[in-house]
């Protein structure tokens, strides 16, 4: 399970350096295979690849009255690896369709990760906060 917040800034040419307490876990999971898409909240999403695999096929076996979306996850997705220093390429097309320019973070969200524009997920975070609790919320304890 991943989880967690960090911190991360992507080199001149589109790479980010996967922490080390994820990388370790990535590379015994799925040998550093990864796929990265987008997600239309504005991030883009980052799985081991077994994974993605798993959740590639459900979006496939969508009937044809979902190929716009099937397009948007199918379309976007590109296998990467980690290098030999921990990092992974982004795509210049998904760091545009992201909004990135050098400051992201990544979300640990359990099965695969989140990567975020710093100043998107502020907003969005912000934006939630003021909306208050949703529904599907109102029995959690934490």
């Amino acid at each position: 399970m991943f989880q967690g917040r960090s911190a991360l800034a992507l080199d001149a040419k589109g790479r980010m350096s996967v922490p080390t307490r994820h990388r370790d876990a990535l590379m015994s999971q799925c040998e550093g295979r990864l796929t990265l898409t987008r997600h239309p909240d504005g991030c883009l999403l980052l799985y081991p690849r077994p994974v993605w695999e798993a959740v590639r096929e459900r979006i496939s076996a969508l009937p044809i009255s979902a190929s716009a979306w099937k397009r948007f996850f199918l379309g976007n997705a590109t296998d990467v690896e980690l290098d030999g220093t921990g990092r992974v390429l982004i795509s210049p097309e998904l760091r545009q369709a992201a909004g990135f320019e050098k400051d992201i973070v990544l979300l640990g969200m359990g099965s695969h990760f989140e990567l975020w524009d710093e100043p998107r997920l502020t907003a969005k975070e912000n934006e939630a906060i003021a909306g208050g609790i949703p529904e599907a919320l109102s029995g959690l304890s934490i």
